[in-house]
């Protein structure tokens, strides 16, 4: 994310020109905000202003109401706004989330290395039960519940240690993006209120995403599975729950467990004579036709299926041939980078690496 640059406005532009008028518009604003309060306070960011921590103080007492309407006891409430702490940490992570420079070719060898895809298989024979009932209940092959898993938390650990309600409700106060951040801490206190965590140990992301799904809020309410019945939908710690909710999120998406996600495949003519994206999806019979082949070289699959072809690394880089799985991976994060990931990393699981 860019920095966030403050431009002139044309009032301040009128400002630099008079000095005399400048020094009557400072006092009228210092008497303004003894008597009326900050003129422009809507025009940016709370965090910007002096002492963002009292401010945010005083502002969350006035979320009670609302926290009471998503079935949160009063006892509940006011132990949630006690708990609620500014956080500038994740204000500066907000406003300072770094560019993506990797390439798609390191980003596949350096982020998931030949180790990452042996610790992906070991935790998928360790967890073969679970991710078997898991399997069962979705629909969605265990291998891609683990690469999931690996791709989003490093097989669980890494997932975050924020307080979840007071990074929302930082970034709620902040202003930049009030409205969803506040939406998102409103489900947090729904979650809360149904018992499937403790306030304590609702731990997650610096922008709120939870426990090892890293489900926003909001998606934990939509996707969230108590696989076990125990009466807790728990991402956090109960690997029972962990991998019917991943599974169910791509299922409720419409995953297909007789189609794979795609494949790297070869063009035979120039890369400008392909079309390129999702908006040139047609069947793979066309596109052997246009002499598209797998990586060894052999035809296409005879299946009835419809792809399009995505260049995550440009003309030289991997071209790959997506079927519509690839299309939910997309839905839990709209990076080629990171669907692509997800199958690669899923691919090496249950077979050989490719030589």
């Amino acid at each position: 994310m860019a920095d966030v640059t403050h431009y002139p406005s044309e009032m301040e532009l009128y400002l630099n020109k008079s000095s005399i008028f400048k020094l009557f518009f400072i006092l009228v604003m210092v008497l303004n905000s003894v008597v009326i309060g900050p003129l422009w306070a809507s025009s940016e960011p709370v965090s910007e202003k002096a002492d963002p921590a009292s401010q945010f103080n005083i502002w969350k007492v006035a979320l009670k109401d609302d926290m009471k309407l998503q079935g949160a006891s009063p006892e509940l409430v006011d132990q949630i706004v006690k708990s609620l702490t500014y956080i500038p940490r994740v204000i500066k992570l907000d406003r300072h989330q770094p560019e993506g420079r990797m390439t798609h070719e390191t980003y596949l060898t350096k982020v998931i290395p030949p180790s990452k895809v042996k610790k992906a298989r070991e935790q998928y024979l360790l967890n073969s039960d679970k991710l078997a009932t898991a399997a069962e209940l979705t629909g969605v092959p265990a291998h891609y519940i683990v690469a999931l898993w690996g791709k989003e938390t490093n097989f669980g650990t890494i997932t975050g240690n924020y307080s979840v309600p007071s990074a929302l409700a930082t970034l709620a106060f902040d202003g930049r993006r009030a409205s969803f951040f506040r939406r998102e801490l409103m489900a947090a206190v729904k979650i809360l209120a149904q018992g499937h965590i403790k306030l304590e140990d609702m731990k997650g992301s610096w922008a709120g995403a939870m426990g090892n799904c890293q489900f926003m809020p909001t998606s934990f309410l939509q996707f969230a599975v108590d696989a076990n019945n125990d009466g807790k939908k728990d991402i956090w710690s109960d690997k029972d729950d962990i991998f019917a909710s991943m599974g169910n999120y791509l299922s409720r998406y419409g995953w297909d467990k007789s189609q794979t996600w795609g494949r790297q495949v070869k063009l035979t003519k120039p890369f400008a004579e392909y079309s390129i994206g999702k908006k040139h999806r047609q069947p793979l019979t066309n596109w052997q036709s246009l002499g598209v082949r797998r990586m060894n070289g052999s035809d296409l699959p005879s299946a009835d299926i419809s792809g399009y072809l995505i260049a995550p690394g440009g003309e030289k880089g991997r071209i790959y041939m997506v079927y519509p799985n690839f299309d939910i991976i997309m839905k839990w994060n709209r990076s080629h980078y990171f669907a692509t990931g997800v199958g690669f990393l899923a691919d090496r699981i249950i077979y050989p690496p490719i030589k």
